[in-house]
């Protein structure tokens, strides 16, 4: 970080249906970060890297995404703001920004962060761009028992994809919940750190166990095995949100 450069906080809100994921990849794949940075660069005329509190899936969206970066530019943060958003495709919306202390980081200063997964008993027209389908009406009691299993610390590497950068496959749920709003069955979870795709492959055992198809035995063998069932597949992308990122 050169001398003078400001550390800058944003919030980001984006529809991740027509992206590869949160991550900047090589070649010419969509990516939100890409997007941000390349409209970042262009504006301040650096090379800008931004990094987020979470890398979402492909497909996968947020209502409160965090990231910071570092900028030797001295223009307003409101017109930098505005002038980001006029360059971003309208699937992209930088919400706030501030300046922040040099030590902030978005990824390792947080303390948690929050996903919501929704949940549609039929397929709609409308929302099904923001929600997964289980295609009838799911026991909501027993997902809600399952869900309360995962309070506390637990090993959670049954619920994820191999990724190169885990730091190992324990986590911290803080909570955890299935609730109804209007025609969405809706789940609530809120951990210290996420594994790759670990909140669609607990919301997939949950509406398997919610639909009889899984026993709430097995879900806890998973849960204290490390081991997946073969046939259990992640949930829709398309119902999944990064919702809130906390920091202290």
């Amino acid at each position: 970080m050169t001398e003078g450069a400001r550390t800058i906080r944003m919030e980001i809100e984006y529809d991740g249906t027509s992206f590869c994921g949160w991550q900047r990849q090589s070649g010419a794949l969509p990516t939100v970060q890409g997007a941000i940075e390349a409209a970042l660069g262009r504006i301040t005329q650096e090379k800008i890297g931004i990094i987020g509190a979470g890398r979402t899936d492909k497909g996968v969206h947020a209502r409160g995404q965090v990231v910071s970066f570092s900028t030797d530019s001295a223009m307003e943060l409101g017109r930098l703001k505005h002038s980001c958003n006029s360059l971003l495709p309208g699937a992209i919306r930088i919400t706030a920004m501030r300046q922040v202390p040099e030590s902030f980081h978005a990824r390792f200063s947080a303390t948690s962060r929050e996903y919501r997964y929704f949940l549609l008993e039929r397929p709609s027209a409308i929302d099904s761009r923001f929600a997964g389908c289980c295609y009838g009406k799911p026991d909501a009691a027993a997902m809600n028992r399952l869900a309360a299993m995962l309070h506390g610390t637990h090993d959670f590497a049954a619920f994820s994809k191999e990724d190169s950068d885990q730091q190992g496959s324990l986590c911290t749920i803080k909570l955890a919940r299935w609730y109804r709003s209007g025609c969405f069955h809706i789940f609530q979870i809120e951990a210290n750190r996420f594994l790759r795709s670990m909140v669609r492959f607990l919301v997939a055992g949950m509406i398997e166990a919610g639909m009889g198809r899984l026993g709430e035995e097995e879900f806890a063998m998973m849960l204290q095995s490390g081991h997946r069932l073969p046939n259990l597949k992640p949930a829709d992308a398309a119902g999944l949100f990064l919702w809130r990122v906390r920091y202290r």
